[in-house]
């Protein structure tokens, strides 16, 4: 799989500093984009002491225009991995404890930061990489070069502790697959990644059990094993996913006697891919 060339947002940290630092090899060069320019710059910093050409870009991906104008750019793109995301939860789900609670609804302005950053980040990035890998030469594997998104385990369900995570990590995963069907005679390929827990700053503010959870690093390579095989969705842990499709195949009122008794984080504690745990 050629990787010469490649750019991954959400940078800064948790899984997008374990892929950038993965392929950070000698002869290549990363794009790397965030909005904490901080901590995007010690992850340049260390990619580059790997051996790779690095250029960081504190950019937010909901910034349409900036993404574009990076996207753009870049003179050739070989991977392109869409990292950033946002994820926070209901106070009290399934209604609250008493008819009407507020705390039984997400606030407004983390449901927008949620669709903002997790499904528009994601076109963002993904929409001007196509333009750009659409025009590219093919390589000796036929293809003109790869896109991947990060989906999750949410998407394949309805809890009602997370409902905008749910719902913007569903529409990415249709949106790659479905659109990936068009772009694959073209040479180009888009891969979801439907992941449980990894463990990450994201996720390590969680004060609950998390089945299945998965090393940073052991995600990084269960991500690129995918890649090279061309695989469309990327898929682990493949129990904890098969299991959440078949609650999702429930009926809505029984599934949500489970989910009733589940966990889940506070709302208006939205915490992006790259803060700090």
């Amino acid at each position: 799989m050629k990787r010469t060339s490649l750019l991954i947002t959400g940078a800064a940290s948790g899984l997008g500093r374990a892929l950038a630092l993965k392929l950070a090899e000698p002869d290549a060069t990363l794009h790397l984009v965030d909005h904490d320019a901080t901590r995007l710059q010690d992850t340049v910093t260390r990619a580059a002491a790997l051996g790779a050409r690095c250029v960081g870009h504190p950019i937010d991906v909901r910034d349409a225009t900036a993404m574009q104008a990076l996207v753009a750019g870049c003179e050739q793109l070989d991977l392109v991995i869409a990292c950033a995301g946002v994820t926070g939860g209901v106070t009290h789900p399934m209604g609250g404890l008493t008819s009407g609670d507020p705390t039984s609804l997400e606030p407004e302005p983390q449901v927008r930061a949620m669709i903002e950053t997790n499904l528009l980040g994601v076109i963002n990035t993904v929409l001007p990489a196509i333009n750009v890998i659409r025009t590219q030469p093919r390589a000796d594997d036929g293809l003109r070069g790869r896109i991947c998104a990060i989906s999750s385990v949410a998407g394949v369900v309805s809890f009602p502790g997370t409902p905008s995570y749910c719902a913007t990590k569903a529409a990415v995963d249709r949106f790659m697959v479905a659109t990936g069907g068009n772009l694959r005679r073209e040479g180009v390929l888009l891969s979801s990644v439907v992941c449980g827990f990894i463990s990450t700053p994201m996720a390590n503010v969680n004060e609950f059990h998390m089945p299945g959870l998965t090393q940073v690093q052991h995600a990084a390579d269960r991500i690129m094993d995918g890649l090279s095989r061309n695989k469309r969705r990327i898929v682990f842990p493949r129990w904890l996913v098969a299991g959440s499709r078949l609650m999702d195949l429930l009926p809505i009122s029984l599934a949500e006697k489970y989910y009733l008794n589940q966990p889940v984080g506070a709302a208006g504690t939205l915490c992006r891919a790259g803060d700090p745990s």
